[in-house]
């Protein structure tokens, strides 16, 4: 592991904090991206609501990926940028938490999503690349993977996920 990847082990901690205290309070965390970020999105819901290394109640989690019928008259009637925000408008609540994947940072319906998280009151994560970008100001926890190439960033978003993961089932279930 490089020392910048290392640089994020604290900032992963804090996020793990966070989505376990909304969790345990009763909230949500909804979780969107497009292409591989989308699956990486179903992949961690799918994590939280089934479980990852022990069996376990479920937890309240949605990836905003998986409704075709949703997806796809949201973007007809609303247009492509709008598919996430109308879902966080309709499903998200303060004391929820956004989790936002985009290696560029730069995805218009997900800065769309955060924008709304936001005026919702609800906590934000981003999960993005190296360097600035419009997703890593916007939201209140930023985990940027130090890298350029999207297969590292894509990998680099999975094992986030996966420490994440790991943190919240050691801390809800011990």
């Amino acid at each position: 592991m490089t020392s910048s990847a290392l640089q994020l082990a604290p900032a992963i901690v804090v996020v793990a904090e966070l989505l376990t205290n909304a969790l345990r309070a009763g909230g949500k965390i909804l979780i969107c991206g497009n292409g591989g970020s989308a699956a990486d999105a179903q992949h961690f819901a799918a994590e939280l609501v089934g479980r990852f290394r022990r069996d376990r109640p479920g937890w309240s989690a949605i990836a905003l990926t998986v409704d075709a019928s949703a997806l796809t008259s949201l973007g007809n009637d609303y247009g492509f940028e709008q598919i996430f925000a109308r879902q966080v408008q309709a499903l998200g609540r303060p004391g929820d938490i956004l989790v936002a994947l985009s290696t560029s940072g730069r995805s218009k319906n997900v800065l769309a999503a955060v924008e709304v998280a936001n005026a919702l009151q609800m906590r934000t994560v981003g999960l993005t690349g190296e360097g600035a970008s419009p997703l890593g100001t916007m939201v209140s926890h930023h985990l940027p993977i130090p890298s350029g190439n999207t297969t590292y960033i894509q990998q680099g978003h999975m094992a986030v996920i996966h420490v994440l993961c790991e943190l919240i089932e050691d801390s809800l279930t011990s």
